[in-house]
């Protein structure tokens, strides 16, 4: 179809402004829409019913289709209905042989996903630069398994820019020969089975990749072709890169012990940005992050590990295990933001001696976590760290408490006073933030320890220009009781710091200050709001 340019047209004494426009524009208006109101528009005028083949990006939203509550057989006849809506539209594109930019399906309800895996060929076919699958769990159509295979020809495309597929009932990638992506930016795994050879190769066929998420990976082991134990991750173009092995992507006892046989190599030079997840495992053959600005550790033990940790007094790495950490921490060692779960705290108990220095380091946030013993090392390697944020103060005393740099908790000693905390009081930390403060705590006695703790902080961190304490309470008596505790306290270590509280009807601030030769004093607070 030769796409033309229209006169204006004057409908009841007006002129019809949408009507005149050329071919071309409509159809890029008409690529801004969902494609079902796109297709709607078929019924205005013959001029408008072949347009739709023309339009460049397609987005298929099921959520037009279903309208709970529905029975069984609604909810088939609406999928039904749905996936032959997409088939029309892209026979239409394959009839006018037209060209596609973008290709979304984004599915709310259960679908047939064998189906969904019909329509890649053709959009591939159509010269597609972005596709994005976000499928559900499968209607039951038919009895086929899970783990649908995804078609070769897609790892084989010299159109796509961006790919991202996220099957629940996961999707399985094998490919016999060579992958080439040429143009390939951005890729999206989730829900996801391969073998390591069929990865490696993924990963080497892409060579201007710039982002790369794989999310719930499970590696598929074929006992009669044998193939490596060790996987790369190399591409000189990312910047970006987010790896979740998540554990709930399948049931831990289906583990095969082959899965613990695997290593990583990774060397990305322009890395950015880390998102990693996953459990601690002798793995690491390489990791190198030379560029890496901010870092998110996910670190959990084994199943190993954590009969361990029951069976023993006191939880002490294996040797191999702590150098397999150490490989990990020394990759990111660059980093200038990072964020530690609370599993990566109880990974890092014990195991000081692994912690690099990390000189870059400006911005440290801690999960909520429970156990501390691990912070006072990491701290003492951060001698630039600018600004601590913690996501909870609720904490359980351990026997480590007790030790002068094993917590940094207040902690009473022998003589009736506080364990001093060395790293604290050599702390760089200029910015200190406490988020969910008093979310955790079911009494006003957990209020209090968590207080305490706060007033620790400000008598021990010499450098300490700002303390945020956000409030998660609905009661702004809560917030002044708080604010009351604070106003008694007359020694800090700080020359000037400013306190604020915010909640969600207050935000309060203060500044607590000294001169020298003089005792420190509290100049009360004032409502920002």
């Amino acid at each position: 179809m030769k796409l033309k340019k229209k006169k204006k047209v004057i409908i009841g004494g007006y002129r019809d402004l949408i009507s005149g426009l050329p071919d071309a524009l409509i159809c890029h208006i008409l690529s801004f829409l969902p494609t079902k109101e796109a297709a709607s528009t078929t019924v205005l005028a013959k001029r408008w019913k072949p347009l739709l083949a023309f339009v460049p990006n397609l987005e298929f939203d099921d959520s037009f289709y279903f309208h709970p509550p529905m029975t069984y057989k609604e909810r088939r006849k609406s999928s039904e209905d749905f996936m032959r809506f997409v088939d029309s539209v892209l026979a239409l594109k394959a009839k006018a042989q037209a060209p596609l930019n973008r290709f979304h399906v984004k599915c709310e309800d259960v679908v047939d996903q064998y189906w969904v895996l019909e329509w890649i060929p053709k959009v591939l076919k159509r010269g597609v630069l972005d596709i994005d699958l976000r499928i559900p769990t499968s209607l039951g159509y038919c009895s086929r398994s899970s783990f649908y295979t995804l078609p070769s020809n897609i790892f084989v495309s010299k159109t796509l820019v961006k790919l991202k597929i996220e099957f629940e009932d996961g999707v399985n990638i094998y490919v016999k020969g060579d992958v080439s992506l040429p143009k390939l930016k951005i890729l999206h795994l989730d829900y996801f089975q391969t073998d390591t050879s069929t990865f490696n190769k993924l990963i080497s066929g892409c060579h201007v990749l710039e982002e790369l998420v794989l999310i719930n990976l499970k590696w598929n082991w074929n006992y009669l072709e044998p193939q490596p134990c060790s996987v790369i991750v190399s591409v000189p173009t990312l910047k970006r890169l987010k790896f979740c092995h998540s554990e709930t992507f399948y049931e831990v006892e289906d583990v095969d012990e082959a899965n613990e046989s695997v290593s990583f190599s990774f060397d990305n030079p322009n890395l950015v940005y880390l998102e990693y997840s996953d459990s601690m495992e002798d793995k690491y053959q390489q990791v190198s992050f030379d560029s890496l600005v901010e870092a998110s550790l996910g670190l959990r033990m084994t199943p190993d590990q954590i009969v361990h940790v029951t069976c023993s007094e006191g939880f002490t790495l294996e040797p191999r295990d702590k150098n397999n950490l150490k490989k990990l921490l020394m990759g990111i060692c660059n980093v200038k933001i990072l964020y530690l779960s609370c599993d990566t705290l109880k990974v890092l108990n014990d195991c000081s001696e692994t912690i690099p220095v990390f000189n870059n380091l400006m911005q440290l946030t801690i999960e909520p976590s429970v156990e501390w013993e691990s912070l006072p090392a990491l701290l003492k390697n951060c001698s630039n760290l600018e600004t601590l944020v913690f996501e909870g103060l609720h904490h359980h005393y351990t026997k480590r408490c007790d030790d002068e740099d094993g917590c940094l908790c207040k902690c009473p000693d022998d003589c009736g006073g506080n364990v001093i905390r060395n790293c604290l009081l050599s702390s760089p930390v200029k910015v200190l933030k406490i988020l969910k403060f008093g979310g955790i705590c079911d009494d006003d006695e957990g209020v209090e320890t968590q207080s305490e703790q706060v007033k620790h902080f400000l008598k021990t961190m010499p450098n300490l220009e700002q303390m945020i304490l956000y409030y998660d309470t609905p009661n702004d008596q809560d917030v002044m009781k708080v604010c009351k505790q604070l106003q008694k306290l007359r020694r800090v270590a700080s020359a000037k710091c400013n306190v604020k509280i915010i909640s969600d009807n207050l935000s309060l601030s203060s500044t607590m200050s000294t001169k020298r030769g003089r005792r420190r004093y509290f100049s009360g607070f004032k409502n920002l709001r």
